[in-house]
């Protein structure tokens, strides 16, 4: 029966976020799996209506994949659940369209997180939002819908022992078009964490969302095949860089004679300064169809080993602010501001859209910017997140009972210069209206997003 709550136990040992992102970083390197319908395809994105039927993998050996982690120093694993045709490799009560129709008939997550931690490697879990089986995707998305995540969420985080992150994708990224207000990230995140206060989430969406903050995400994630690269000389937060030690994320009929990729190439243009750069390394391994890992990627794990000490100085994280995982509620609300720059109105610092920006006219001493709510309104949060780094000393306000009325100064000239994103929290407060008056600026204003939410505790 499913446990929907933790319990006590579990809550006594819960560690603080801060600690247990640094836990993360400390990791430095895990092997991710994709597995799932796809491999019996030769399309990364499966056919949703595919037969369960072809879902055979006759040799299925998850031992011999933690083995070949533990050849490359790997910490841990990392395995796709529900890939975005929504074929559930784990005995789901939630659809049939799962692992226990299939010919094998076999709990593949039961088994991979068994043979993980029998080889002494932690256990992570990869889940789609994005479903296409199960028409969860722009235009289709029902109550039901967040019901069935949240049940296939419970199942994994209940039935499977410690998972120590999920790696969530699909989920609002600019291919899935899937917002967190269709599937409620922060309905969600709670979720999670009630069912598991350690496990981290890991939504992969820094395609959309800036290198600077944490927005819906306790890890900043990187998948390098779409152009994600991480800073190594600039970031700050604690990160995750992705990449397939093959051509593609799952399995091809050409893997096994294909040459994969260098691992010197691995260890020392990936692995080594990732770590430096508080970001964590996750190498894809594509088992095939009989449920192995090929030849020549166990000869190139086994390589890794040879050439990374796993020792390297330990990088503590620096000072950063804690994820956000509210709603936005200044998202396309209407907004006024000082005298804008050509095109660039007001209307762009709050679209959701991080890639364009309200810009202040250069002759305008005193910029600001506002954003007008239907009805007063409860906030603790404002993000401003600035297209180049240039104000250096604003106040924020809110309109209530006729009224401004103060809610903070700040100037931004820390030791690192101007911060391109500040995220600013304090005590609730209500109004109908809030704004930003910008005192000093090295550059005329560029805000992109200017965001309000209101956390919960």
């Amino acid at each position: 029966m499913l446990q929907p709550l933790a319990t006590k136990a579990q809550l006594a040992k819960t560690v603080p976020l801060a600690q247990r992102q640094q836990d993360f970083v400390d990791l430095r390197f895990g092997m991710f799996i994709h597995f799932n319908i796809p491999t019996f395809m030769e399309d990364d994105w499966a056919d949703p209506d595919a037969s369960p039927a072809l879902f055979n993998p006759a040799k299925l050996n998850c031992d011999q994949w933690a083995k070949a982690a533990k050849s490359a120093k790997m910490s841990y694993g990392a395995l796709t659940t529900k890939h975005h045709s929504g074929f559930c490799i784990w005995n789901t009560k939630t659809t049939d369209y799962n692992v226990m129709n299939s010919p094998q008939k076999r709990d593949v997550v039961k088994e991979y997180a068994d043979a993980f931690r029998a080889n002494g490697l932690k256990v992570m879990l990869y889940y789609s939002i994005l479903d296409t089986h199960h028409k969860l995707r722009p235009g289709f998305i029902t109550k039901q819908h967040v019901a069935m995540v949240k049940a296939q969420l419970t199942e994994l985080l209940t039935n499977y022992g410690e998972v120590s992150a999920l790696i969530i994708d699909g989920w609002d990224a600019p291919w899935s078009r899937i917002s967190y207000d269709d599937i409620p990230f922060e309905e969600v995140y709670r979720h999670i964490k009630t069912l598991q206060p350690n496990c981290l989430v890991m939504d992969l969406n820094a395609a959309k969302y800036p290198a600077e903050a944490l927005f819906y995400t306790d890890i900043k994630s990187y998948e390098q095949g779409a152009g994600q690269h991480i800073s190594k000389e600039t970031n700050r937060l604690p990160a995750l860089s992705c990449l397939p030690i093959n051509k593609a994320w799952f399995w091809k009929t050409t893997f096994p004679t294909e040459p994969v990729k260098d691992p010197a190439v691995l260890v020392n243009d990936n692995l080594v300064p990732f770590n430096r750069a508080y970001c964590n390394f996750i190498l894809n391994v594509a088992p095939n169809r009989d449920g192995l890992i090929d030849d020549n990627a166990l000869t190139a794990l086994a390589k890794m080993g040879e050439l990374w000490s796993g020792s390297d100085v330990r990088a503590l994280l620096p000072v950063f602010d804690a994820p956000i995982i509210s709603t936005n509620l200044a998202k396309h609300r209407p907004s006024n501001a000082s005298w804008s720059s050509d095109m660039w109105i007001m209307d762009f610092g709050n679209d959701d859209n991080f890639k364009t920006a309200w810009i202040s006219n250069s002759s305008v001493k005193k910029p600001w910017y506002e954003v007008v709510f239907d009805q007063e309104t409860a906030f603790n949060l404002i993000t401003v997140l600035e297209k180049q780094p240039g104000i250096s000393k604003y106040r924020l306000e809110y309109f209530t009972n006729g009224n401004w009325k103060p809610i903070l100064t700040s100037t931004d000239t820390g030791p690192a210069g101007i911060s391109r994103a500040k995220i600013n929290r304090f005590n609730t407060v209500k109004g109908s209206r809030v704004r930003i008056l910008i005192d000093a600026f090295t550059t005329p204003p560029a805000i992109a997003e200017f965001g309000v939410y209101n956390e919960q505790n």
